[in-house]
């Protein structure tokens, strides 16, 4: 190859060093930051006779160049003038493209996708507890009523069910941070502070018994003297914003100390003093700030449905659930309580938020189970069937952070749906007698006049977000239900279409040579833990602690033995040398997560080529050691193993070699 040949080609056809705004690579391809894709010529690319295809994913062009020869092509590149970054850089470069709307929702979507399995078994558990506890679903009493044994079992799940929303802030507070990329451990810390036992719950902060009753059980006083302010003592149960903003204060203050101090220093102090200056920022500033913002939402809302009527049921509606992601929401009940007390003591008006939350919640539970019914990925299939049946029934969080945000186009379709029905429980005035489950068995809760009313809102709000949503995803929307990419797979695809036959050179059949198929350290067998390669048992050969990337193959030769898991490999060279590649120890057991597999039984190789992929960080964190025995397997019909490295290994760098068998054997 021409490295340098196509180094210039590769710039032209991206349409100049101006056009590429950032670049990295990794083993096997060009990540590359486009500024206009408009100006990219991908089919002069794909016709390069150099390049093995390209294909857009993670918001970067990819050009695959192939193991050995993207090193020295990207190195040709930066030296005309293209901008160098690390992979992870490079990530966060392609993830400001779009508006700061855009950019917002996808950083909440990544913040809450690997909570939702808490929150959808939490929002499932509450559903099952509305069944056994409304009044007047299965006739005057409620089914712990009619079967009291029940009684405790609905307790159990309600405690349970309520964990994942009450102590939120913690589970925020750890994908926040990580998000931000600050140490996870102290986001859960902080978040747990917020949630303390010492505060006032968010829940009884509108119920001035409830708070008097607290303040007299602990004895404390209900408010801090800060820095010359008078600080409540409130917590922050269930509630989203403020904990971002902490992880994000937290992540930032952590990362400056990490360039300022080092050793013991690092280790005692960058803690110490990031979980301090958090924490007095999160209870004097961040959190007053966002509860001020609740206090006069809720009375803008209040305000807004009473004087606009209709048009203010429609822009509450279309406003709700956004609302909810903010996670504002939790002021509500300061308006709603009250409202529901006049209807009891004075007989007149009631609670309109409930209703219109109703609206939302069930709008966007429709279209996350129209997401279910066209989806072709199973993992975004589960997520949107799961959020979906919590959503109508009163809980949307798995839905809408799960399905529709990480999507957008549902959740537009869910506000716009929702926005209509709002504007009937205005125009028909549909009111609530108390709070509830806002969604299809909230009916308990609302007015006996106007139960059927709002019955009649939901299912027509739930039929016209259900099409729309089914509709769009059967044209427009079909591209974002495939999930997310699979690089791999999408690499090994394109790959395969630009392939062409792989030729051993003659000069393999002689050579016994084994090269490091990772970067790591390498160590003798004897240092492995598992004894079946310390003994010899398998073959002589050595092994390697990776420290990252691929691993490639160490040989010109042939994959004979591929696992579906992608955890393990046999090979052999053409020079009849047979070897065993076992990456990591136990690692059978992960059934192929963090695995992804590049060849398969048959296929000739060369070396360098990717063998797998693996998320060695995952693996670990699974409970799995990472050290990969290279073993020859088929040793007695040679002459031995001679070891030629030790230390530090790149890919490629010389590992041990095998002795030929005596000319007599």
């Amino acid at each position: 190859m021409d490295h340098a040949r196509v180094a210039r080609d590769v710039i032209t056809y991206l349409g100049g060093t101006d056009n590429i705004n950032a670049a990295a690579h990794c083993a096997t391809r060009l990540r590359l930051v486009i500024n206009d894709m408009d100006k990219v010529d991908q089919a002069a690319l794909d016709k390069d006779p150099d390049l093995k295809g390209t294909f857009l994913a993670g918001g970067m062009f990819q050009i695959i160049v192939g193991p050995g020869d993207v090193d020295i092509v990207f190195s040709e590149m930066v030296g005309k003038g293209v901008k160098e970054v690390t992979k992870d850089e490079a990530k966060q470069e392609a993830e400001k493209g779009g508006n700061i709307f855009s950019r917002f929702i996808k950083m909440i979507a990544d913040i809450f996708v690997p909570v939702l399995p808490a929150l959808i078994a939490g929002g499932l558990m509450m559903a099952i507890n509305n069944v056994l506890t409304a009044e007047g679903l299965f006739g005057d009493k409620s089914l712990i009523q009619s079967w009291t044994w029940l009684a405790d079992y609905a307790d159990l799940i309600n405690m349970i069910s309520a964990a994942p929303f009450a102590f939120l802030p913690v589970l925020i507070g750890f994908s926040a941070t990580k998000r931000f990329g600050g140490n996870v451990y102290l986001g859960a810390a902080m978040g747990a502070a917020m949630v303390s036992t010492s505060l006032l719950s968010a829940y009884s902060m509108t119920d001035d018994a409830a708070a008097a009753k607290f303040w007299e059980y602990t004895g404390a006083e209900p408010t801090w003297h800060l820095f010359g302010l008078e600080v409540d003592k409130i917590g922050y149960q269930a509630m989203v914003i403020p904990i971002i903003c902490v992880a994000f204060i937290l992540s930032v203050i952590e990362k400056q100390l990490h360039k300022y101090l080092s050793g013991t220093a690092d280790f005692l102090l960058t803690p110490l003093i990031t979980i301090l200056v958090t924490g007095f920022l999160t209870f004097v500033a961040v959190g007053p700030i966002t509860r001020q913002l609740s206090i006069w939402l809720t009375n803008g809302l209040e305000w807004g449905f009473n004087t606009l009527g209709v048009l203010g049921g429609l822009l509450f509606g279309l406003l709700y659930s956004p609302i909810v992601v903010t996670g504002l929401h939790q002021s509500f009940p300061a308006v709603e309580l009250p409202l529901i007390t006049q209807l009891q003591t004075e007989g007149t008006g009631g609670d309109f938020i409930f209703p219109i939350a109703s609206m939302a919640n069930v709008a966007q539970g429709a279209v996350a189970l129209a997401v279910f019914f066209k989806a072709k990925d199973a993992k975004l299939k589960g997520l949107a069937g799961a959020g979906g049946a919590s959503a109508v029934f009163g809980i949307t969080e798995p839905a809408i952070f799960g399905v529709n945000l990480r999507l957008r186009w549902p959740f537009f379709i869910g506000m716009g749906a929702a926005a209509i029905g709002s504007a009937g429980v205005a125009l028909l005035n549909v009111r609530a007698s108390s709070l509830g489950a806002a969604g299809f068995v909230g009916f308990v809760s609302i007015r006996t006049e106007d139960i059927v009313k709002y019955l009649l809102l939901e299912v027509i709000v739930f039929v016209i977000a259900f099409a729309c949503a089914l509709a769009y995803a059967s044209t427009r929307g079909k591209a974002s239900l495939a999930g997310d990419v699979d690089e791999a797979a999408l690499e090994a695809e394109v790959s395969a279409a630009h392939a062409a036959p792989v030729e051993i050179p003659a000069e393999a059949a002689t050579d016994f040579s084994v090269t490091a198929p990772i970067q790591g350290r390498a160590l003798p067998l004897s240092e492995v833990e598992d004894q079946t390669f310390a003994s010899g048992m398998l073959g002589p050969g050595m092994a390697i602690d990776p420290a990252g990337g691929p691993v490639v193959s160490p040989i010109d030769g042939e994959i004979l033995v591929a696992f579906p898991t992608g955890h393990a490999y046999g090979l052999r060279s053409a020079s009849g040398v047979e070897l065993l590649i076992h990456v990591g120890m136990d690692t059978v057991q992960l059934e192929g997560k963090h695995f992804a597999p590049k060849v398969k039984a048959g296929d000739k190789v060369r070396r360098g080529t990717p063998l797998v992929e693996v998320d060695w960080d995952a693996v670990k964190a699974a409970g799995y050691k990472t050290v990969t025995p290279i073993v020859v397997s088929n040793a007695t019909a040679f002459g031995g193993v001679e070891e030629a490295a030790s230390g530090e290994v790149n890919r490629g760098d010389a590992l041990y070699a095998v002795v030929p068998a005596p000319a007599d054997a």
